[in-house]
């Protein structure tokens, strides 16, 4: 087997296994009594340390220069995350959302619009700061609000279920290009995403959201609508991603997962996504 796939695939499986782990109540039967974790502090350690990761690949893809706006990065998208994070736990993980989500919400669709569109805005050191704060920090304290129940000793799975979604949408995308792509989606952005693999994978996590919600009633809201939200928007979190790096001039946000490049490579489309399947169910609980 060649070296790379073979490091590629390893890396990948415990990537996977990884969340797999903290994204579900699977750490209360398979870790030893005496270090087994709350479920809920396991994905609260996950999405910190993801962020954390991120966060420094930020500042690389962003390429800071020095001085106070690089010093002031992690400090600042840190302190955001806990003020914006810790009333998950004051509020015991129950779901309580306010104007305060709407706003947040609004705040995280600008950031995406600037990177799309008005890149170069982000050549300005003050706004490279910000966007941090509006593509990080705020995305990854809504992914804590996904779960229905994370206080006692169960985990729901809605945070997992939107992983599975998304790497069903990622995965089937990527083989659907690859064998039937012809017509390019956005050439000057990601030049290989076309839209017969956007089909694809569509497809695919329509599939998969149909067997959540057949097999998964407890969960919150109808997961036939998470799953067309997938389908559109973890694509668009690919572009939003690669339309940073291509104007930064940079390959991979790191190499912390071998052959897959970095947290942001991996996870650009949960980044997006998390946000946008909240709001959903902000929709669902007031309706």
């Amino acid at each position: 087997m060649d070296k790379n796939l073979l490091q590629r695939s390893l890396s990948g499986l415990l990537y996977g296994a990884l969340i797999i782990l903290c994204t579900t109540p699977l750490s209360a039967h398979v870790l030893p009594e005496d270090i087994a974790l709350k479920p809920a502090y396991l994905y609260y350690g996950l999405m910190t340390v993801l962020l954390l990761v991120a966060l420094f690949e930020g500042i690389r893809v962003l390429k800071f220069p020095q001085g106070w706006h690089r010093m002031a990065a992690v400090p600042l998208v840190l302190v955001v995350y806990f003020l914006f994070s810790r009333r998950y736990f004051t509020q015991g993980f129950s779901y309580q959302p306010d104007l305060s989500d709407l706003l947040s919400l609004g705040l995280i669709g600008v950031g995406a619009a600037t990177i799309l569109f008005f890149t170069r805005e982000l050549n300005s050191p003050l706004n490279k700061l910000l966007i941090l704060v509006l593509y990080l920090a705020l995305p990854f304290g809504f992914a804590l609000g996904l779960p229905s129940e994370a206080y006692h000793s169960d985990l729901s799975l809605e945070a997992f279920m939107l992983f599975i979604l998304i790497w069903s949408s990622d995965s089937f995308a990527f083989f659907t290009g690859k064998f039937f792509g012809k017509h390019k989606m956005a050439p000057s952005i990601s030049p290989n995403k076309t839209w017969e693999g956007f089909a694809g994978g569509a497809v695919l996590t329509a599939a998969m959201s149909y067997l959540i919600e057949l097999n998964f009633p407890e969960l919150r809201a109808n997961w036939i609508v998470v799953g067309v939200l997938t389908a559109l928007f973890a694509p668009l979190g690919d572009l939003i991603e690669s339309k940073l790096k291509r104007h930064f001039q940079v390959k991979d946000s790191g190499n912390i997962i071998p052959g897959h490049g970095g947290i942001l490579d991996r996870l650009d489309s949960f980044i997006i996504c998390a946000p946008i399947v909240y709001l959903y169910f902000i929709i669902d609980y007031i309706l």
